[in-house]
């Protein structure tokens, strides 16, 4: 989740309003996870690779063709606000310290600034500079601006690697992540909360009947998605569109909230006749998933509360917090405080990584 452009220094109004934004966003998701704890999704928030395969759909023909060495260039977008850059700074760090460890499959990297301007990050990070929409088009849904700046720099820019990561600036690389990819299959990951079945109403709106069942229709975002740099050309520009038709969709926009652009990816790449391979091990998400394993990405995009005994506080601001939420206006302080004892694996190696981040990116602390 990304805050709005141009935001240089904003207002303590704007950050309380923001706060709140959020706020109500991470607490409607915490309540689709609680809500489906105890469906036939479990396995979701399974984190013994020894309980269930990883690869959740994919051919037997494909499983045969074993790894693809092919490298990828790993792409997030990102506004200029203090928000964003101090994610995208932990994220870099981690990119240049696992890129090439064994087993990785990551070329390049670009982050897409789509705030419309050079910022402070472009000697630090590659950073290729596109524009936002045009103003109130997003209508205060930021991150309809990603696939718009997707499109400006597919166009634009001529990279080496056949195969794009699409990231985002809150996703740490735990281990290396080779090309999980195979030919014309991109791989995903699959959310619970992804469920086009059950949404089969609206998204005939999108996706009408002649095109097949809405079970073609994964239950995957945009991110984290490694697919061909020819099949991303294709699919972008219909992911944008179908974007800002599902906003402008009172019913749709209603339903899928802040998933709504998650749900278009989806959509635009059935519409394409393109579908993902889905990997379960691609991603954790801490507090939900307890232990990294052979994951790749921890996505800290949830808050991790929990008492000084160590448990979890479900939605309560716990005595001891890590909350990306917590430094909308700057980054978060050098040696953050180690979580009590009896908190995951995932929640510590979490925090753990960003100290060793923060402790070694020159200027941190430097406003």
């Amino acid at each position: 989740m990304i805050v709005r452009k141009n935001m240089g220094r904003a207002s303590p109004l704007l950050l309380v309003l923001l706060a709140l934004g959020f706020f109500f966003a991470t607490y409607n998701l915490l309540t689709m996870i609680m809500h489906n704890r105890g469906s036939s999704l479990g396995n979701w928030m399974t984190d013994d690779l020894n309980v269930f395969d990883p690869i959740t759909r994919m051919t037997d023909e494909r499983k045969k063709m074993g790894k693809n060495d092919l490298k990828f260039h790993v792409a997030l977008t990102a506004t200029d606000a203090p928000y964003s850059q101090w994610q995208c700074r932990i994220m870099y760090y981690w990119y240049k310290k696992t890129k090439d460890m064994p087993g990785s499959g990551m070329g390049g990297f670009t982050r897409i600034l789509h705030s419309g301007n050079p910022d402070s990050l472009m000697d630090e990070i590659p950073t290729f500079v596109v524009n936002p929409l045009p103003d109130g088009l997003d209508r205060g849904y930021i991150v309809l601006n990603r696939p718009w700046a997707f499109v400006q720099w597919l166009e634009k820019v001529t990279i080496e690697e056949e195969y794009i990561l699409m990231a985002e600036p809150d996703h740490i690389f735990v281990n290396p992540l080779p090309n999980l990819a195979h030919g014309g299959h991109p791989a995903g990951f699959p959310f619970f909360y992804i469920k086009p079945a059950e949404n089969e109403k609206i998204i005939r709106k999108f996706y009408p009947k002649e095109k097949g069942p809405v079970t073609d229709i994964d239950p995957i975002g945009n991110s984290p998605v490694i697919i061909e740099k020819s099949q991303l050309e294709e699919i972008a520009p219909t992911w944008m569109n179908i974007s800002l038709r599902m906003k402008d969709d009172l019913e749709t926009d209603k339903a899928f909230g802040w998933v709504l652009e998650m749900y278009a990816y989806a959509v635009a790449s059935a519409l394409h006749g393109v579908q993902h391979i889905l990997r379960k091990d691609f991603m954790l998400q801490p507090p939900w998933d307890l232990e990294i394993g052979k994951k790749f990405i921890i996505h800290y995009t949830y808050g991790c509360d929990y008492s000084l005994k160590g448990e979890l506080t479900y939605g309560k601001i716990g005595e001891w917090r890590f909350d990306k939420r917590s430094y909308l206006s700057g980054p978060p302080p050098r040696n953050l405080s180690l979580p009590p004892p009896g908190v995951p694996e995932s929640v510590v190696r979490l925090v753990q990584m960003v100290n060793e981040a923060t402790a070694n990116i020159p200027g941190w602390d430097v406003e």
